[in-house]
C-alpha cells in the first residue's frame, strides 16, 4: 500500500517546515503499518494554476498526478494563514479538480476507493475550519475521508509560537495523528477488499 503526503507549506526547501514536522508523525505511523510513503513539498514543484491534469510545458503536476493514482492514501498537510488553508493547498486541490471527470477502466472516478486525510498547523486558531474545507474538497473529488482522519496543532487564540518552537499540546496532536494514520489504513484496506462500484449512469 502506498501513501502520498503533500506538504502545502509556503516555505521552499531547505527551510524548516512546521507542517512537515507534524505530518511526519502521521508518516511514521503509516510506515509502521507497512505503508510506503512519499512526501512532496508542493512549493518546490512547478505547479501551474489551472484545473487540468496537464497545463503544458514546464508543468510538474502530471508527475504528481501519477503518484496520486499510484497511492491508496493521500494526506494534505497545510498551514493555517488568516484562518484559512494556505494558498498552496488551494492550488493543489484546484489541480485535483480534473480528477472528478477522469475514470478508471470500470468507469469509476479515479479517486474512488482511495482515502484521504488532513494535517494542519498554525500559530493561530482556525484548524477545524481548515480541516472541514480541505476534507469537503477531497470528498467532492471522490476520495473517502474516514472518521478522525486528521490531526492539527495550533497556538490559539491569537498569534504565538509555531509548532517547532513550542511543546504545548503536542502529545494530543501526536496521538491524534497516529490514530488518523490507523484509520486511513483501516478504511483503505476495507475499500481494497470491498471496492465502491461506478456511480449510476444518467440513463
Amino acid at each position: 500500500m502506498k501513501a502520498t503526503i503533500i506538504n502545502c507549506t509556503l516555505k521552499p526547501s531547505p527551510e524548516e517546515s512546521n507542517t512537515e514536522a507534524l505530518a511526519r508523525v502521521v508518516i511514521d505511523e503509516l510506515s509502521s503499518e507497512g505503508v510506503d510513503c512519499e512526501l512532496i513539498r508542493a512549493v518546490d514543484q512547478e505547479i501551474k494554476p489551472g484545473v487540468e491534469t496537464d497545463m503544458g510545458e514546464g508543468d510538474d503536476w502530471p508527475e504528481i498526478h501519477e503518484k496520486l493514482l499510484g497511492s491508496e492514501i493521500l494526506v494534505i498537510a497545510t498551514p493555517t494563514w488568516i484562518g484559512r488553508p494556505a494558498s498552496i493547498s488551494a492550488l493543489v486541490l484546484e489541480r485535483m479538480d480534473a480528477m472528478i471527470s477522469e475514470t478508471d477502466e470500470d468507469e469509476r472516478p479515479v479517486a474512488y476507493n482511495r482515502v484521504a486525510g488532513v494535517v494542519v498547523t498554525g500559530n493561530e486558531d482556525g484548524a477545524h475550519h481548515v480541516i472541514s474545507e480541505v476534507s469537503g474538497q477531497l470528498i467532492d473529488i471522490g476520495y473517502t475521508v474516514p472518521g478522525q482522519s486528521w490531526t492539527y496543532w495550533n497556538k490559539g487564540p491569537g498569534p504565538g509560537d509555531s509548532y517547532l518552537a513550542s511543546e504545548e499540546g503536542k502529545d494530543w496532536s501526536h496521538s491524534t495523528g497516529r490514530a488518523a494514520a490507523q484509520n486511513l489504513v483501516g478504511v483503505a484496506r476495507a475499500l481494497a477488499a470491498n471496492p465502491l462500484g461506478p456511480p449510476p449512469s444518467d440513463d
